[in-house]
């Protein structure tokens, strides 16, 4: 992890989340590419991994990940663009990955911390643009990549991901019931499916990708059903063999 924060960023109900011990055993091994674990009970294979001083989800960075980002305003009033201040990664089982604050290339006109939860203060241990664009590229390559309307994230990176390979938790159809088919906020889907509540003021990248994942997590079986609809060939190429896409930068620069 680069650059990571100091300031405490777990609420207590996605401390509490981050407890481990209801995930079957299957989806351990697969989120980590560890050995079968079918000789032993559920409950038993879960304890054994996640309980020992090597366990892998604080020490790996696995097969899914999920992103988020903030922005704070450049350009003033009259022309005001959004620019990438923050990046947060976390693995299957909400440990960070990656959190760092990132260097604008130009005045920031706003720093929108009441939402953004980014100021100037930020920027003490803020790499460049470019640095923080890497760092990301590296993680992303041949993994799941979760998020809420993702592509925005994407965007802001000039980084583009197989959509083969994207779990966006802003279009699954179960979620956009919950708006009337409209694309549901994340804050929305946390506090009536996960029943905890976020953003209640600034807002923490860190705990925005948590609730990505752990949504996810949670309907991990209809994502990956309605994945295999999707993409038939993919899916079976991924039983047989694992891994999944590329992140690729785009041509055009930041």
């Amino acid at each position: 992890m680069a650059n990571s924060t100091t300031k405490t960023e777990v609420s207590a109900s996605l401390a509490t989340w981050a407890k481990d011990n209801d995930i079957p055993a299957a989806d351990l091994a697969e989120a980590y590419n560890l050995p079968s674990m079918s000789s032993l009970s559920t409950k038993a294979s879960v304890e054994a991994v996640a309980g020992s001083e090597l366990d892998p989800s604080k020490t790996e960075v696995g097969r899914y990940i999920a992103i988020d980002c903030e922005m704070v305003g450049v350009g003033g009033e009259e022309n005001e663009r959004s620019a990438l201040a923050r990046v947060s990664i976390v693995n299957y089982h909400g440990h960070l990955i990656l959190d760092t604050f990132v260097r604008p290339k130009e005045r920031v006109t706003d720093w929108r911390t009441w939402v953004s939860g980014v100021s100037a203060a930020s920027m003490k241990t803020a790499i460049t643009y470019e640095e923080v664009q890497q760092k990301v590229s590296d993680i992303l390559q041949k993994r799941i990549l979760v998020g809420h309307a993702v592509k925005n994230d994407l965007e802001v990176l000039l980084l583009s991901h197989p959509k083969r390979d994207i779990r966006d938790t802003s279009r699954h159809p179960s979620f956009r019931k919950l708006s009337g088919g409209k694309t549901p906020g994340l804050k929305k889907l946390a506090k009536e499916i996960l029943g905890i509540e976020i953003q209640g003021g600034e807002h923490s990248s860190i705990e925005d990708a948590r609730a990505c994942m752990s949504l996810y997590r949670l309907r991990k079986d209809e994502f990956e059903t309605l994945h295999a609809v999707k993409y038939p060939n993919h899916a079976n190429k991924q039983k047989r063999k694992g891994g999944g896409g590329n992140g690729k930068k785009k041509k055009n620069k930041h």
